[in-house]
């Protein structure tokens, strides 16, 4: 489904006729119809990003979306989500955000995950403003809670003298 909505964007044609192809691109169409039509203008698809020293990832579009500077994830899914399954989706979203502001000076106001099911049910979540702000806060608890970890799992470990490798 990606790769169709990756071309569809490029403006480049894409076919895949596998069975997993003949399944993703109806995926791909119905995001196109319904979840692409507020978009204004694309600035990058498949956008890698980074927080120098800090994360690193690629999002799905980076576009202008009602007006507002936006991280769009696409998700395809077997069954329909709740918003309290999508936490995970929110904390990527964010991170990409701050990772686009800073290293292109951007001001990204929303994100939008755009989620499709095989028989073709079609979500949308959105998050801007205060919200946004606060799953930056939980992402970047999450990164500390990371950090801090594998800190700890380093200082568990003894380092291994010459003499431990002779037999």
């Amino acid at each position: 489904m990606h790769k169709f909505l990756e071309h569809y964007i490029l403006g480049t044609g894409y076919d895949d006729l596998t069975t997993i192809g003949q399944e993703a691109s109806p995926m791909a169409k119905k995001i196109i119809e319904i979840g692409l039509a507020p978009v204004e203008e694309w600035y990058g698809s498949e956008v890698t990003l980074h927080y120098p020293g800090l994360y690193a990832g690629s999002t799905d579009l980076v576009c202008l979306h009602n007006g507002m500077e936006t991280i769009v994830d696409f998700k395809q899914s077997n069954r329909p989500k709740r918003e309290e399954w999508i936490e995970d989706y929110y904390m990527q979203i964010a991170a990409y955000a701050m990772a686009h502001d800073y290293v292109y000076g951007s001001k990204i106001q929303q994100g939008v995950i755009m989620v499709c099911t095989p028989d073709l049910y079609y979500q949308e979540f959105k998050t801007e403003g205060l919200a946004l702000r606060q799953w930056k806060h939980k992402f970047l608890k999450r990164l500390d809670m990371y950090h801090e970890l594998i800190h700890d799992e380093k200082e568990k470990t003894t380092p291994m003298k010459a003499e431990d490798f002779k037999e």
